[in-house]
């Protein structure tokens, strides 16, 4: 997406082509489908540690190892699977990881056996419709320490508040772009790009 120079984005995503597309097309925008937000919060998870420059670099990667994020192929894989994957050099070789994300399609297809729906249940805990921040961009908040809870409870890892916070930015339950950024009040109003 051509942008002129006078387009003000957040400070984060004016450094790198990838960033900027994902900032300006993606970041921030609600997402309602429940596959959808359950990959963004894998991925979130393996972004532990690092930066997120390195996960987007690796998505379409991470997307190749764990079969389209499709959680009831991702819920069968075993030991053969995770040792192909710790040999990727495509995606980020972390056992406790592989092993969470794999963990994580489980739960995800538990709670769709018990009939809660994943996007029902993330939306309903954030109030139904995107938070909009008016303040200074916290690391958590109280409803991603109350989520980050209430997912761990339902048996899922490398869901820490922190982690949550950033996944709940990226899928749009929280509205963090800056005052000055072009996708702020777009977001709002529910335009994508």
């Amino acid at each position: 997406m051509a942008r002129n120079a006078l387009i003000h984005r957040c400070a984060w995503a004016d450094n790198d082509p990838l960033m900027r597309a994902y900032h300006d097309e993606e970041w921030g925008v609600p997402e309602r489908d429940s596959r959808e937000l359950w990959e963004k919060l894998m991925l979130d998870g393996f972004q532990a540690g690092l930066s997120w420059i390195t996960i987007l670099r690796k998505r379409e990667a991470f997307r190749k190892a764990f079969a389209g994020f499709v959680p009831e192929v991702v819920a069968k894989f075993g030991e053969k699977e995770i040792e192909a994957m710790l040999q990727d050099a495509g995606i980020v070789r972390s056992r406790a990881k592989i092993e969470a994300t794999i963990g994580g399609a489980k739960a995800y297809l538990k709670m769709q056996e018990a009939g809660e729906d994943f996007s029902a249940f993330v939306w309903r805990l954030a109030g139904g419709k995107p938070i909009r921040n008016e303040g200074a961009v916290p690391a958590k908040t109280a409803l991603s320490e109350e989520m980050s809870a209430a997912l761990k409870k339902r048996g899922f890892k490398f869901v820490g508040p922190v982690i949550v916070y950033a996944w709940m930015q990226a899928c749009g339950i929280v509205n963090d772009h800056s005052p000055d950024c072009f996708r702020r009040n777009a977001v709002r109003k529910g335009k994508t790009s």
